[in-house]
């Protein structure tokens, strides 16, 4: 692998690493409460610090083919959990979601950068870094 890859392949793993600590800071540091949505996501992230963390070791990223998928569905775990704490449409789904509501929103950064925001931009730049890598290694 070309110093490009291993590099942008250094960048997912670190976007694991940093999501998955921002996670614990949240809940094990300011004593945010996950809610049920919250443990999905973080269920999808955690592992993916193992998995980008042993393909950067090995140096080739087919190693890390469940990190797409896994990505993939945070993806769409965020996007709805995001969609549930901001349209109001929404929102009366989001208190039925177990003993912490999904739709109450412990930070709110500029009007619109929740925890599920910062989830989504995670797994979106996991996935499209792991799809760009994938493509390039094709064409090799």
């Amino acid at each position: 692998m070309d110093k490009k890859k291993d590099t942008l392949l250094f960048i997912v793993w670190a976007q694991s690493l940093v999501a998955t600590m921002g996670s614990l800071f949240y809940s094990e540091v300011m004593g945010y409460i996950p809610c049920e949505l919250c443990w999905y996501q973080r269920i999808l992230m955690y592992p993916l610090v193992v998995i980008y963390g042993y393909a950067l070791y090995k140096k080739d990223i087919r190693f890390a083919f469940p990190g797409l998928l896994l990505s993939g569905i945070g993806i769409l775990v965020s996007t709805y959990h995001y969609l549930i704490q901001k349209f109001p449409g929404l929102q009366d789904a989001g208190s039925a979601c177990g003993v912490v509501p999904c739709n109450a929103t412990y930070v709110d950064y500029f009007g619109f950068i929740t925890i599920p925001f910062q989830a989504l931009i995670a797994f979106l730049v996991i996935f499209s870094i792991h799809a760009y890598l994938m493509v390039q290694q094709r064409r090799v």
